[in-house]
């Protein structure tokens, strides 16, 4: 860190293992994203009041680059494992890892985008036996049930009908899991 990590106790004076646990978990922090500029750390005794009764309270800011924040600042859950030092400090440190792996992955640009579901056309459609197949893009056919096919719409499936799907191995080949029927928005 750029400027030494500030660590606050309120209330209390903590044992030298859970200054170390602290400062494991700084270390930790700084391991897994090492251009954290500053780190305030608070803990504060428990209250006596009525909501927040024997909890610890524990409030983590980190500052990264170009002025982007992790924070984890709120009061515990009614929860008695909160009464716990050792389990309110490491709660807190998790939460903040996982803040602090969102954010980072946002500065890299490494947001998940969801792949896009392949689209077919409606090939067949056997009612009677409950059954279809599907043409895909490189005509690939794809057989799906009528137990695959979301929101109850297999009676509107007709041939020429486009789809998306998601495709699994079957017994007898490709098989369609998941069926659904391009709306209006959905044509591509």
């Amino acid at each position: 860190m750029q400027i030494p990590a500030q660590i606050d106790f309120q209330g209390f004076e903590p044992t030298e293992q859970q200054r170390a646990l602290i400062d494991r978990k700084l270390s930790g922090l700084e391991e897994f994203f090492d251009r954290i500029t500053a780190c305030r750390f608070v803990m504060k005794a428990p209250r006596q009041h009525h909501r927040t009764s024997g909890q610890y309270e524990v409030n983590i800011h980190l500052v990264l680059p170009d002025g982007h924040e992790v924070a984890v600042e709120r009061t515990p859950p009614e929860d008695e494992r909160f009464a716990d030092p050792e389990f309110a400090i490491n709660d807190a440190f998790s939460r903040v890892r996982r803040r602090l792996q969102d954010e980072v992955r946002r500065l890299r640009g490494d947001v998940k985008a969801h792949e896009p579901q392949p689209i077919a056309t409606v090939r067949r459609v056997q009612p009677e036996e409950d059954y279809g197949f599907l043409e895909t893009g490189d005509g690939r056919e794809i057989y799906f049930h009528r137990n695959s096919v979301l929101d109850d719409a297999f009676a509107q499936l007709k041939p020429g009908v486009r789809v998306t799907f998601v495709e699994e191995a079957g017994e007898k080949g490709a098989q369609a899991s998941t069926v659904r029927i391009l709306g209006k928005h959905g044509l591509r």
